[in-house]
């Protein structure tokens, strides 16, 4: 009267197909990104910090440089006071692109992990980086 047979096997389809983006998808997650900081400028430096405490800066670099372009473009003002009262010139390419030369290693990192295409360089001319494979393989024909 009950028809268990067809209920069961019907619970079991539905849960499966409930279920299926989960299991499909174990094992398959990115790698978390890991940005690198290892660039000469920043190994020359004596304190390695940033112009903020590394958590802000994970948090609030968008915000920051976005805060920049609007006070460099609408007001004119270059200069910036960090958190611990040391003055830093608003500049991406400057400020920023100087001690973290490895586009790809560090901004792109997270980036392409998390997705998003910043607009920086629509307006800025992107950093063109020295491919390390070609150097050397041109080191070692030489």
């Amino acid at each position: 009267m009950y028809d268990g047979g067809k209920i069961i096997t019907g619970l079991v389809v539905f849960v499966g197909l409930v279920t299926f983006p989960l299991w499909s998808n174990v094992g398959k997650a990115a790698k978390k990104p890991d940005p690198k900081i290892d660039t000469p400028v920043i190994q020359q430096l004596a304190e390695k910090k940033c112009i903020e405490p590394k958590a802000v800066m994970q948090a609030e670099h968008m915000k920051i440089l976005n805060d920049w372009r609007d006070s460099v473009v609408r007001d004119g003002s270059r200069l910036y006071v960090s958190s611990s009262g040391k003055t830093f010139n608003m500049s991406l390419q400057n400020e920023c692109m100087n001690c973290h030369s490895n586009k790809k290693q560090f901004c792109d990192e997270c980036h392409n992990y998390t997705d998003v295409t910043p607009y920086c360089w629509t307006c800025h001319i992107e950093p063109k980086e020295k491919e390390k494979v070609a150097w050397a393989s041109i080191e070692e024909n030489s």
